[in-house]
């Protein structure tokens, strides 16, 4: 079981900037791939970002590159979101989740735990 908690999340103007966190607890959380995904309201969950176990490799959404940084810490028990340039189409509910599987994916139904959601708004 992998418990999984964000926070970081709020309101910002357009071209600012925030960072989100996910505290992981857990047996062998070190050994997960980790992913951030978002939900606009009325929109299915998509794709934001995702790491690899070891931080080697990640992978990002188009509509994210060059603005978002994922990375985790050097114990791999926290997972980070670095969100610059926000625009008010970011405004979404982001979920940090973690894979059990060492490939690093993109697909919602790929990944095995999932926290609650850190809301963030982005105003124009």
């Amino acid at each position: 079981q992998v418990q999984l908690v964000e926070s970081g999340g709020g309101l910002v103007q357009a071209g600012g900037s925030l960072r989100l966190s996910c505290a992981a607890s857990g047996r062998t959380v070190s050994s997960y791939t980790m992913g951030w995904f978002r939900q606009a309201p009325a929109m299915e969950r998509e794709f934001v970002a995702a790491i690899s176990r070891s931080g080697a490799r990640t992978n990002y959404a188009d509509s994210v590159k060059g603005r978002f940084t994922i990375s985790r810490d050097i114990a791999k028990t926290t997972l980070y979101l670095q969100m610059n340039s926000l625009k008010p189409e970011d405004t979404a509910v982001y979920y940090c989740a973690a894979r059990g599987a060492g490939t690093v994916v993109a697909t919602r139904g790929g990944y095995d735990y999932w926290g609650q959601g850190t809301q963030v708004t982005v105003s124009s």
